[in-house]
């Protein structure tokens, strides 16, 4: 077995080229691969996007026997045994998606020793005849993925990775390394000791993503703001979140209904559904899925160019993992999150099924972190970035709504105290909708009813419209100085933190979108969000990319990404051997793919 010090460099990267057609490493993933090489323990938390593969397959190409890659993403196996093998690795998976005759196969190479690489679900590696199987095989190294998930602290926990705690013990001379994207130093000391790994090499990538430009809205009509969202992305492939798979199935309905290529994915369809579903939009067949959550951790297509949270998530860990999804390619994209504060009461009824009360309580502080990111006038990245821990130096990011100037923060205290003052003079004991109805004046019979056209607050606000107030009182709700009731009928009452605000010792703010020209507004997106392609030479690449992943039954990207696609129409090769050194092009993917890019080239060279 070849140690650190026994890999010469040049081989190292000629593997890099060949097998990947990278001309360098990422940041981290050569002191990892160095460290696995030297068998040497490894713990990373690297970002969606940051090049987490590479750092076990380069090694399994370079090593003596079989990695065992760990994975929870059965639905995903497949795409990146195919991505591998189109690099030109020896790999498969082995989950029960498999017919037998499939399974049979699969072992019999693994017992041949005819893998480098086997993707295993971690229920597969806890049965018994399993364990015997490996135990009989060379083993190069196991990577763990997703390794979060063995933490009860962290947002995804799944007991079945528990039983991955005796690796160690199991095998005592494979390295093991645990790879996840999100991570706090809590959840990663609990990984290493659940692990039980040997002093591993710790990796904490920047969880900085620069290419993301992230955005917080408010909440009006859903349906129709993410319909605009999409509208103004006519060829980008997108991911929308919501939390309910009612909500998922109308809103792919109603895209579809407006000439969207939109599907669904939750956990009330069929396995051949979702798995279909999940199929057109890796092979860019459908423009956008709407999803649950469920389809956050199933999905590797790396041109995805926009993910637009329509509800509010439960935690910052969870939303980072799901904006993730976007941009793995390096280009533009977009994360755009609509926030409402009707979206918190019902988050808070599933915590009423959490039975530990140390469990709740943090359930509600990760909701809260998930409020104050949305509600503060502050950069999103610095934001993001603190809950990880790291500092981000910068006074402006330059990619978030903050920090270029769609957004202001605005001194917000009268509407407040008019507000508030509502709440107290109705009894605190009506709801947001009926609030609005008196600080606007409504003529309503239940509002003369109650005498509430005789208080001091009536009417006061009527030169504001009634979104605006709305707006106010779920900021007041978010930065709690007010509460909402639970139950179908929720009310508003006041707390402590409103009395300084009443009587004008504190001021309040709240930020407020800034309406931008027309013009200046599409330039912005076509700047920040949106990767401008090349003169139509891209669109034709990308057409014959989509024609042979069609023929080899597998996702464009597994092709070639979009950066390969515009690197390709930007350079221009016309000979196969002017292929090297693009981006994304190996020995295995030059010779596999090379002449038809290179012809098309030539054809569109010509044409003009």
């Amino acid at each position: 077995m070849p140690s650190a010090a026994a890999i010469d460099p040049a081989r190292l990267h000629a593997a890099l080229r060949d097998v990947f057609g990278f001309d360098t490493f990422r940041p981290y993933q050569r002191e990892i691969v160095e460290a696995l090489l030297a068998r040497r323990d490894a713990f990373v938390v690297m970002p969606t996007g940051g090049g987490k593969s590479l750092c076990y397959q380069l090694p399994a190409r370079l090593m003596d026997g079989v990695c065992i890659v760990v994975s929870p993403l059965i639905s995903l196996m497949k795409d990146q045994v195919d991505a591998a093998r189109s690099n030109g690795l020896r790999a498969a998976f082995l989950n029960s998606s498999l017919d037998l005759e499939g399974r049979r196969d699969t072992v019999g190479a693994l017992r041949r020793g005819d893998l480098e690489l086997l993707y295993v679900s971690p229920e597969r590696f806890a049965m018994e005849d399993f364990g015997t199987l490996l135990r009989a095989c060379r083993l190069s190294l196991i990577a763990i993925d997703e390794a979060h998930c063995i933490s009860e602290w962290g947002h995804d926990f799944r007991p079945d990775y528990l039983a991955l705690g005796a690796l160690t013990d199991t095998f005592p001379e494979v390295p093991v390394a645990a790879f996840t994207a999100t991570a706090t130093l809590k959840v990663q000391d609990d990984i290493v000791r659940r692990l039980r790994l040997r002093d591993p090499l710790k990796v904490r990538a920047s969880f900085n993503r620069p290419n993301l430009y992230y955005a917080v809205t408010p909440k009006t009509d859903a349906q129709r703001q993410i319909l605009r969202f999409v509208l103004e992305r006519p060829r980008e492939a997108g991911i929308v979140y919501r939390t309910t798979r009612r909500s998922v199935d109308e809103t792919a309905d109603y895209l579809c209904a407006r000439g969207i290529r939109a599907l669904p994915y939750h956990a009330g369809l069929d396995d051949e559904t979702r798995a279909r579903n999940q199929e057109a939009f890796n092979r860019d067949e459908a423009q956008v899925v709407v999803a649950t959550i469920a389809f956050g951790m199933g999905i590797d297509k790396s041109n995805v160019r926009f993910v637009l949270h329509a509800d509010l998530p439960k935690n910052i860990e969870g939303y980072y993992q799901e904006t993730g999804r976007a941009g793995r390619d390096g280009d533009p994209a977009h994360c755009l999150l609509l926030f409402g504060y009707g979206d918190i009461p019902k988050i808070r009824h599933f915590f009423d099924d959490i039975a530990d009360p140390d469990e709740k309580r943090r359930a509600e502080r990760c909701l809260q972190d998930v409020i104050t990111y949305a509600t503060t006038h502050a950069c999103r990245r610095r934001r993001l970035l603190g809950y990880f821990g790291e500092p981000f130096a910068q006074e402006h990011c330059g990619a978030c709504d903050v920090c270029t100037g769609r957004v202001a923060r605005v001194d917000a205290t009268r509407d407040a105290q008019i507000a508030l003052s509502a709440i107290a003079r109705t009894g605190q004991r009506f709801g947001a909708g009926y609030l609005v109805d008196v600080i606007t004046g409504a003529d309503t019979e239940r509002i003369r009813a109650l005498g509430h056209d005789a208080i001091k607050t009536y009417g006061v606000g009527a030169d504001r419209d009634k979104r605006h107030w709305r707006r106010v009182i779920d900021t007041l709700l978010a930065q709690e100085l007010a509460v909402q009731s639970e139950g179908e009928y929720p009310t508003i009452a006041l707390t402590d933190r409103a009395r300084p605000v009443l009587r004008g010792e504190k001021p309040f703010y709240m930020t407020e979108q800034v309406v931008e020209p027309r013009a200046k507004r599409r330039k912005a997106v076509a700047s920040a969000d949106v990767f401008a392609p090349e003169d139509g030479l891209f669109e034709r690449l990308r057409a014959l990319r989509a024609e042979i992943a069609a023929e080899l039954g597998v996702p464009a990207y597994v092709v070639f990404t979009d950066r390969t696609l515009h690197e390709l129409a930007a350079q221009r090769p016309t000979r196969e051997d002017q292929l090297i050194g693009i981006h994304g092009i190996g020995e295995k993917k030059r010779a596999q793919f090379g002449a038809r890019f290179v012809q098309a080239i030539r054809t569109f060279g010509a044409a003009g």
